[in-house]
């Protein structure tokens, strides 16, 4: 913390199965059942014939690759991710769907490496090897988080559990002072997240939101959970893979979070940056973008740019409200993410302040290439009341994507 700032690392989603699982000290069994792809070491092969050879086994650290240093330097107070990959080597693939994420459970040094605080898990590939793949990816992240473990980690989970009420469960983050950040995390069908994949009082799943989007569960948990002085982030899996277009239902649905005591609307699923929004001092990001996945090499929507990634280092004050977000621009290459170059940060900024600026957000960018986020108008932040297709695969979305 610096003063009465806390510093929230946030991200899109980390894919760390299939290609990227290929190259780790510990690969799993390769067989897909793609449409177009039925061994996972063709996208690491695809990757290579874009960019120059992946070592293998590369080390742990390989998928993070200058992420790690940046993140060191900036030092945020807490780190969360979207781990959309389920841990395990076993169950059934889930029927129905067309792409399938596992991580062998030996290569979670490769999670550990950017040592996040929460790993979000309510997103549309953590129940794809069925529940008992979902019970592994809890007891792996659960053995990481415990106390005395060799990792030291520390890591919790949001948005997946053993029945509704631990899904439910925001992770608590301790924050110097006695306060906390809570995260709660849940997923939408628009993204993708089958209706039979909701935890239930008796059934294993995710934290799910039906559609048309209702914010009522989410808000009575973060008005249950929420005590003075506590942030909140809420992370929501949501909306189709490409387009910058934000409906309204996904605007009414963020801004009822915030009037419900949300700080950050943390928005993933689409493979490309999107919108941020700044409404009541809270900051909505409508998408982060994925941040690692094994995607090089496969063409179209190369409008979107998808090469390019960003980390969101995110200030809060002690009220909650952002004061800045600065975005550091990354490219993949050789499934390794490295330093944007130019013209790349010059291109995510003018494209996000553009599609930001309608929605009271400026975008900058820094000399170094960075990128600041800011509200359009600063200042204290008011009461809470009431609300004023045929080629390999880049994962399953909603309404937008394939």
């Amino acid at each position: 913390m610096t003063g009465d700032l806390v510093t929230v690392f946030l991200c899109g989603d980390v894919m760390l199965g299939r290609g990227v699982d290929q190259v780790l000290p510990h690969p799993g069994d390769p067989a897909l059942a793609e449409a177009y792809v039925s061994d996972a070491r063709t996208y690491v092969r695809l990757a290579e014939a874009a960019y120059g050879p992946v070592p293998r086994p590369a080390p742990y650290s390989w998928p993070w690759g200058v992420a790690l240093d940046v993140l060191d330097a900036a030092a945020p107070d807490v780190r969360v991710l979207n781990l959309e990959t389920s841990v395990t080597r076993g169950g059934e693939r889930a029927v129905g769907k067309g792409i399938h994420y596992r991580m062998h459970p030996g290569n979670l040094p490769a999670l550990t490496a950017v040592r996040p605080d929460v790993c979000a898990l309510a997103n549309n590939h953590v129940l794809d090897f069925g529940r008992p793949g979902l019970t592994d990816t809890l007891d792996a992240l659960d053995a990481l988080g415990a106390p005395g473990s060799s990792t030291g980690a520390g890591v919790r989970r949001a948005g997946a559990g053993r029945d509704a009420a631990e899904a439910w469960a925001p992770a608590v983050v301790p924050l110097p002072g006695g306060r906390r950040l809570l995260v709660l995390a849940c997923g939408t069908a628009s993204s993708g997240v089958p209706r039979d994949w909701a935890a239930t009082a008796r059934r294993s799943g995710v934290a799910r939101v039906d559609e048309p989007l209702d914010p009522a569960r989410p808000a009575a948990v973060l008005r249950a959970a929420k005590r003075p002085g506590d942030l909140a982030v809420v992370s929501v899996h949501w909306g189709g893979n490409w387009g910058y277009g934000v409906s309204g239902e996904q605007r009414r649905f963020a801004h009822a979070l915030v009037d419900a005591g949300a700080d950050v609307v943390h928005g993933h699923s689409s493979h490309h940056p999107r919108p941020l929004e700044a409404y009541r001092g809270a900051l909505v990001l409508y998408g982060c973008g994925d941040l690692v996945n094994d995607y090089e090499g496969i063409s179209g929507h190369e409008e979107y740019r998808d090469d390019l990634r960003l980390l969101y280092l995110v200030s809060l004050a002690a009220d909650g409200a952002f004061r800045q977000v600065r975005m550091v621009p990354l490219r993949a290459r050789r499934l390794r993410l490295e330093h944007a170059p130019n013209e790349g940060s010059a291109w995510l900024q003018r494209t996000l302040a553009q599609v930001s600026g309608r929605f009271g957000v400026q975008v900058a960018r820094e000399r170094d290439g960075t990128l600041t986020a800011r509200p359009q108008r600063a200042g204290a932040r008011p009461e809470r009341g009431r609300p004023e297709g045929g080629s390999p695969a880049r994962g399953e979305g909603g309404r937008n994507g394939a």
